[in-house]
């Protein structure tokens, strides 16, 4: 399985500040843009573009600074999560991550819908 949390900087801003959810917003500055929310992506805002471009394309546009201390604690709570699914998981950053969860789905007896269908039907006939 592969998870990728999209705009996660952003999306903890959000949470700490949820009047930001409705305003079009930007984690960095006018130099470069680490991750934008989904209403400033409707203007074509979007990750590793200048901010001075994306500032054109809405001027309305709020910059938050990067606060990579902050991202870093969110990011070692998604890890103890995941963990708990493949504690050999792969991390790709902060906010992406492969892991494998056959192990658990065995150990948890989750199967997938068709494995679902013919286990009622064993059971049925």
């Amino acid at each position: 399985m592969h998870i990728d949390m999209d705009m996660f900087y952003a999306a903890v801003e959000i949470r700490d500040d949820p009047s930001l959810a409705d305003v079009p917003l930007a984690i960095g500055n006018d130099a470069m843009i680490s991750t934008a929310n989904y209403e400033a992506r409707k203007y074509g805002v979007r990750s590793a573009m200048p901010g001075f471009i994306a500032k054109k394309l809405c001027p309305h546009l709020k910059f938050i600074p990067v606060n990579m201390r902050k991202y870093a604690e969110v990011a070692a709570v998604f890890r103890e999560i995941i963990e708990t699914y493949d504690p050999e998981f792969e991390s790709l950053g902060l906010d992406e991550a492969h892991l494998d969860v056959t192990e658990y789905c065995i150990a948890n007896e989750i199967h997938s819908d068709e494995e679902k269908q013919a286990l009622a039907a064993k059971i049925r006939a």
